[in-house]
């Protein structure tokens, strides 16, 4: 039986990157020392990083005037160092309200003074939509703040707000690479690592050079000029997962690169959504116009059913399944490593326990 991780992060990662890791994890490159062990000031990390950037700027197309950061602390760091490092004129922001994580921004930001406006949220359709701007964005704004892809409520912004002359600063944790967006777009993009990109540690923060240096007297490791300035090492960075992030940067320029990676995430998303959609025992309440390629929340109606389905999801191999707990039911997570075999395993078993439930025999699907 195979084995398929739909966790949300996190997640699952490619097979060969895994396979490199354990071969080459005893001694890298032949220095007998691990990865785990070498310094940051070597050589051998000097090419680690240096190629994750160079590969990067390549697949994402990134400017020359746009600067990649390599922080830790997750995407929730940045919540609070985006408005110390952008916000340094009117400490007033603008933001989309989205979703869980886009509130969390919010709140980080005011605890550091900052102003946010909330310029259109999603609450009166229980986030099952994504907020528009209703009115011309205040140009006298620092930034305006979204989260591209709402990994908990399984929506995700294709078309990008109008915002004018203001920066437009993007959470893309949960789609970060994994459908193409244009970096020129935005003044800032930032995601964690541990979705698409790799394990849990490492935090890419994509900013363009106008934007930073205005801060004064900020706490050194939320400092992006410093960071910049320091090539990312003003401290010991997270080696080990600069080092799975390259790799797996690697593993995704072999694919054909982002055009290739978000054609064959539309593919497995949609053998799901299409699934849900004529189903008459599971429902994806999320509008078909704003759902996400990456995260797909579901339902049954009935938690105890849905209670059952995850129970024998688990014992056929299809892991991770369970909602997160602000919405219940269930979410499959579609990251760029989860092969269409996995959408399509999950498909199969979805169907078995809905006609097995309209037979009356539900309760033994997990048996």
């Amino acid at each position: 039986m195979s084995t398929y991780n739909f966790s949300a992060g996190p997640a699952v990662m490619p097979k060969p990157v895994i396979a490199q890791i354990q071969a080459e994890l005893p001694s890298f490159q032949g220095s007998e020392m691990s990865i785990m062990e070498i310094s940051h000031r070597s050589q051998l990390f000097d090419q680690v990083i240096n190629e994750a950037e160079a590969d990067l700027r390549d697949l994402m197309q990134i400017p020359d005037n746009y600067r990649v950061l390599f922080f830790q602390g997750g995407g929730t760091l940045q919540f609070t160092a985006a408005p110390l490092n952008l916000a340094t004129k009117h400490h007033h922001i603008g933001l989309l309200d989205s979703g869980h994580w886009a509130s969390r921004a919010a709140e980080e930001a005011r605890r550091v003074n900052t102003q946010v406006d909330i310029l259109g949220t999603a609450a009166p359709t229980h986030f099952t939509t994504l907020p528009r701007l209703n009115k011309p964005v205040d140009q006298t704004l620092d930034y305006v703040h979204i989260t591209t892809n709402n990994t908990i409520e399984g929506t995700a912004y294709t078309a990008l707000p109008e915002t004018g002359q203001v920066p437009l600063v993007a959470d893309m944790s949960s789609n970060f690479l994994g459908q193409v967006y244009n970096v020129n777009d935005f003044g800032m993009i930032f995601a964690g690592a541990q979705k698409n990109l790799g394990p849990a540690g490492l935090t890419i923060v994509i900013v363009r050079d106008d934007l930073i240096g205005h801060a004064k007297q900020l706490p050194s490791m939320l400092d992006y000029q410093l960071f910049a300035d320091k090539r990312s090492m003003f401290n010991t960075p997270p080696v080990f997962a600069i080092y799975a992030a390259g790799l797996v940067l690697k593993w995704l320029k072999a694919q054909g690169g982002l055009n290739v990676i978000e054609q064959r995430n539309r593919v497995k998303a949609n053998l799901l959504y299409d699934f849900l959609d004529q189903s008459t025992l599971f429902n994806c309440q999320v509008k078909p116009a704003d759902r996400s390629l990456m995260n797909v929340p579901f339902v049954t109606g009935n938690p105890d059913l849905d209670a059952q389905v995850i129970a024998g999801a688990t014992k056929h191999g299809l892991l991770n399944l369970k909602g997160h707990r602000l919405v219940g039911g269930m979410r499959a997570s579609l990251y760029n490593a989860m092969p269409l075999a996995g959408v399509q395993a999950l498909v199969d078993y979805l169907a078995a326990f809905e006609a097995d439930h309209a037979k009356g025999e539900f309760e033994n699907v997990s048996n």
